[in-house]
This record gives C-alpha cells, structure tokens and sequence, in this order.
C-alpha cells in the first residue's frame, strides 16, 4: 500500500487556502453592513483549522514530488473535499441551503459547470454571490494547472499529446505545478481584470463586473440574476463574447506568447478548427433565428453569438430562452455542448482536439481501405499522433458515451423525464450548466430536482471536469495494489 500522506497534505493546504479567501465575501457583507458576514468569518476559521490540522500532521511526509499514484489521488480529492468546505457558507449562511444542495452548488462552482439550485439571486447577500464567482474564478485557474501538468503525466484521455508543447513534469510533478502556476496567474488575472473594465464600460456596476468577469474567464456561467445575461445589455453580450472565447484558448499559447513567441498561436491547428466550429455555428443559429425567431437583424445576430459562444464554450450563460427558438437550434446546442474549447483552457466537455484525433483517424482507416498496403497514421499539427494516444483518446470517447448512457437511465430511474434525464447527464458531464427542458433549462435551474438526482448529477460534474479516467481508476483494485 502506498503512502497517500503527500496527497493528504497537499489537499490540507488548499482546503487552508480556500478559507483565508473567505475573507473576501466576509468583508463584502460588512460593508453592506449585511450581518451574515459572520458565516464566512466562521466558515473560514473551520476550513483553516481542519486543512491546517491535516496539514501539519502529514508534513513529514511531504518530499517535493508525487508518485502516479499520489497524483491520481491529489487530483480527485482536491475536487471531493473543497466543494465539501466551499458549501460551508451556503449551509450556515443566507442561503440555509440543505446538505446536497450546498454540495451541489460548491461542487458546481469549483468544477466551472454553472448549474444552479438557488432561485432569487437578486436579493441574496452580495457576500453570497461574490463568494459564488470567487469558487468558479478558483477553480478555473485551477483546472488549467490540472490541464497542463497532471493529466498529461497520468495520460488521461490522450492529454499527454501535449506533454513535449508545455512542461515536461515526470518526477517532479508539484515543483512544477507551482511553477506553471505562476507563469499563468499573471495571464488569468490580466485577462480577468481587462475583462472587468470592459464589462464596467459596457455598462455594468463595479460588483457586476467583478462577479461576471470572474466566472466568463472561468468560463464557468454563475451569474448574479436569475435571468442570467437577460437583463445586462447588448453591451454585456458583446464583451463577455470576447472573455469566453479568449478563455478558451489553451493558456500555454499565451506563455508562450509572453515570451516573445507568437508563431506557435497562430500555427496551432485546435485553435484555427475551434474557430472554425464557432463560425459555423453562429452562421446556422443566426440564419435560424433570423428567418424564424425575430426579424430583428442584430437581435437576431448577437443572440445567436452569444448564446452560441456561451454553450460552445461550456460557460453556461443565457441572454434568452432558446428552449423556446424551435426543435433544431435546441438539438444543435446539445451537440455543441459536448464540443467545448481547447485543450489547456479553462473550458470544459470533449475538447476539439479529441475531435480532430478522432476524424485523423477515420481518415486514415478509410485510406487504408482504399490502399490496403499503404502505410497510413493519424497526424495532429502535421506529426504523427503515437498509438497509445489514439488510444487514450478512442477510450475517452467510448467512456464518455457509456458514462453518458448510464448517468442519463440512472437519472431516469430517480423519476426525470427523458429529456430532463439525457440533457442534464450531459451538461454535467460536460459541465456546460444549463440543459434543456423547462426544469433545467435556460429559463430554469436544478432546484425542483429531487436529492438522488443531485447528488448523481455532482459525481457527473466531477467525473467529467477530471476526464473521466482519472476518477475512474481509483475504483480499480490494481490501483490500489501498485
């Protein structure tokens, strides 16, 4: 059996680290002289006290670097047990949310999905609601460093295609970590910070601003009103168009960039097909909702490009109900939701590189039949793609589809309705946020669910944030045996 002590150590520290942001929401509700500010106060001092506790009893065991097997369990248990204490607010505080519901939440913030079970988001405290965008700014930065440092090490999905463009980390995986942490922060801050000043132009107040920036360069989708976008202008759209699709570009490019080398950007061939995908989509919405929703042309144009962006993106914002748009834009955005942005982004779903590996390979079964003594391989950036990636990756889609079929008959079991069952399966295992229907729609939130179903629906979004196998193979028995 081997030692889980440096993972458990690890997680302590962050779990310490979540609680001394507290803080923030903490003195947002004294200056509105809200007296709620004593749940983040006590929330807080909870989280520090138990992560510290943790903390300073696996220190000894904390050598500078993890094994696979660690990492596999670092990994997962940062996303099981700071949900656990980013819920802490919710249950104690303004909100009085139950047991699942404040887990849900937590769990739905931290993964970036953005789907929501409180209603009357307006008059909650603001503490509540900056603490809200503060989880989904957190876990963004944080499913980047998990994007370019650990599952390329654990070879999860063919994410390890990207090891030799990044960092290499064997051996020295959170050394590195800390190191790719700070290479990026100054990215992900300078994009938050352009963002805010463009939503305040726009319009927006200061603490609007601030909340949604956070959670479109996360592109996680909370928003401070239940109406989402609905109600913040054409302005709002148009900015937050901007944010997410810069947010789903991998954040390797732009440390490259950073350091002087812009060709790589503009040579990668997932972003040039990711803007491709976004093109054509918007183009097929716009002409739809043109010729059958509104005879509105900008209407018409910026309601397709956001909304589109959002979905595509796995933001989960909604400036309108779609739902109500006609059977084929509904049908199109539960596809392009299982597309999402690049790999190395702080977006989620499939990933277009999956995509592209997986149409490099039909193309080249196809050859194959056409020349059967030929020698035809796959190629991504015009190299050779190594076999045990196309496997990974030929694993990830079947597992994701099976993880799909089971979650969605599991949900149905627990009383949903079909499309209730299949959307919301979906959009937690691409942690999109909203699905369709009327309950979990755009126009609606996971409140009216019954328990089973949230909580299956929170492993669904953890599943799906970490790819899938890296849950997995922690419910293997070899695993435990290495």
């Amino acid at each position: 059996m081997f030692d889980v002590r440096p993972a458990i150590y690890v997680i302590g520290l962050l779990v310490v680290a979540l609680g001394g942001t507290m803080v923030l929401p903490m003195m947002m509700d004294v200056y509105d002289g809200n007296g709620h500010w004593w749940v983040f106060a006590l929330s807080g001092l909870l989280s520090i006290i138990a992560g510290g506790s943790v903390a300073l009893a696996c220190a000894n065991s904390n050598t500078g670097g993890l094994t696979i097997q660690q990492t596999f369990i670092l990994t997962t248990g940062v996303w099981v047990v700071l949900p656990v204490f980013g819920a802490l607010p919710f249950w104690i505080g303004a909100t009085d949310a139950r047991l699942v519901d404040g887990f849900f939440e937590a769990m739905s913030a931290l993964t970036t999905t953005g789907s929501t079970v409180f209603s009357e988001l307006s008059i909650k405290p603001r503490g509540i609601l900056l603490w809200r965008g503060l989880m989904q700014w957190f876990g963004g930065i944080g499913i980047i460093v998990v994007a370019m440092v650990f599952l390329p090490v654990l070879r999860v999905g063919g994410m390890h295609l990207f090891r030799t463009e990044g960092f290499d980390t064997m051996g020295k995986i959170l050394p590195q970590a800390a190191q790719i942490a700070k290479s990026i922060w100054s990215i992900y801050l300078g994009l938050t910070v352009a963002c805010i000043v463009a939503y305040s132009l726009s319009g927006l107040g200061l603490f609007d601003a601030l909340v949604h920036a956070m959670t479109t360069i996360a592109t996680g989708g909370f928003a401070n009103y239940d109406t989402s976008f609905a109600q913040l202008g054409a302005g709002a759209e148009y900015v937050a168009v901007v944010f997410m699709l810069a947010a789903a570009l991998p954040f390797v490019r732009y440390v490259q960039l950073m350091n002087g080398s812009a060709a790589p950007l503009f040579a990668d061939s997932q972003i040039r097909v990711f803007f491709m995908f976004v093109v054509s989509v918007i183009l097929i919405l716009f002409l739809w909702h043109w010729a059958f929703v509104s005879s509105d042309l900008e209407r018409s144009f910026r309601k397709s490009l956001f909304n589109g962006v959002s979905i595509l993106t796995g933001t989960g914002y909604a400036s309108d109900n779609y739902g109500r748009w006609g059977d084929f834009p509904v049908t199109l955005f539960f596809m392009i939701g299982l597309i999402g942005g690049c790999a190395g982004s702080t977006t989620c779903s499939i990933k277009v590189f999956r995509f592209q590996l997986l149409f490099a390979s039909i193309s080249a079964q196809i050859r194959r039949l056409h020349s059967p003594n030929g020698v035809f391989t796959p190629k991504y950036n015009k190299r050779s793609v190594p076999a045990d990636v196309m496997s990974s990756v030929m694993a990830f889609f079947m597992f994701f589809l099976l993880s799909l079929a089971v979650l969605s008959v599991a949900l149905g079991m627990t009383g949903l309705d079909t499309i209730t069952s299949i959307s919301g399966a979906a959009t937690a295992l691409a942690n999109v946020g909203p699905g369709l229907g009327t309950e979990i729609g755009p126009a609606g939130n996971f409140g009216g669910l019954n328990d089973t179903a949230k909580w299956l629906l929170a492993l669904g979004m953890l599943m799906g944030r970490l790819e899938l196998m890296a849950v997995f193979v922690l419910f293997t028995a070899n695993f435990w045996r290495s």
